[in-house]
């Protein structure tokens, strides 16, 4: 039985992708801060979904813990860095401490846990690293100065690992998801219509995406169907990265 990992497995694009993990019997480690959230996920998908509470912005924490599931679980052959926050502020009002706590979480965490993640890949010779991006590293979005710092740096580290990993046999690729209909974007769209106007009138097929589409693109990098893939920014956004 394959294994994997999702980082904000229990809510989201990350439930989704678990939900599509699970359902092509994928046993799925989730790991999120909010442990109610976590235990909803595992009451619904059942056995083969794992709930490990930890906050990925405790750097000195990632070790052990990846320790703890391989030594529980044995190989950890997918790892799905989804977990990221975002903060909505005007470019002058944004402190060195906002910059660097978005950093910490959306970029430095993503790196530890890839480090030691692959350190048990590199010994099997084989493994796919799944990175999710954003539009914010496609094109200018105004607010999220430091958010479209770490989803810039996130597609760069792709291509860097897969350059790097993929001759010992770990494939590293990244998802750029359009605007998803998720409780975090819908907040943000909801509250702005001129945004929301702004995000769909640039979107050729019209509509939001759903979770379930970031799912989809996620198992296929992840599969044996993806197996000559590596280091690619696949946007799944309606068409959103080209339009006009």
């Amino acid at each position: 039985m394959k294994t994997a990992i999702v980082t904000g497995g229990g809510s989201g694009i990350g439930l989704a992708i678990t939900e599509k993990f699970v359902n092509a019997g994928i046993r799925t480690i989730i790991i999120g801060r909010d442990v109610e959230k976590l235990n909803k996920a595992k009451e619904s998908f059942g056995e083969l979904c794992i709930p490990v509470a930890g906050d990925l912005s405790d750097l000195s924490s990632i070790p052990g813990m990846v320790e703890k599931i391989v030594q529980e679980y044995g190989t950890i052959d997918t790892l799905v860095n989804n977990a990221g926050i975002n903060m909505k502020k005007e470019f002058l009002e944004v402190t060195d401490e906002d910059f660097q706590k978005i950093l910490l979480t959306n970029v430095t965490a993503i790196f530890v846990l890839s480090r030691e993640v692959v350190k048990h890949m590199v010994g099997n010779s084989s493994g796919s690293i799944v990175n999710i991006s954003s539009m914010a590293s496609q094109y200018g979005i105004p607010k999220v100065i430091a958010y479209t710092a770490s989803k810039s740096a996130i597609e760069g580290m792709t291509r860097a690992m897969a350059v790097e990993l993929s001759p010992k046999g770990i494939r590293i690729n990244c998802i750029a998801p359009g605007f998803i209909a998720t409780a975090m974007s819908a907040k943000a769209l909801d509250s702005d219509p001129e945004r929301k106007g702004k995000a769909l009138g640039r979107t050729p097929m019209g509509v939001l995406g759903a979770p379930a589409d970031i799912g989809d693109a996620a198992l296929f990098l992840a599969s044996d169907a993806a197996k000559y893939i590596t280091g690619v920014v696949l946007p799944v956004d309606g068409g959103n990265s080209i339009g006009f």
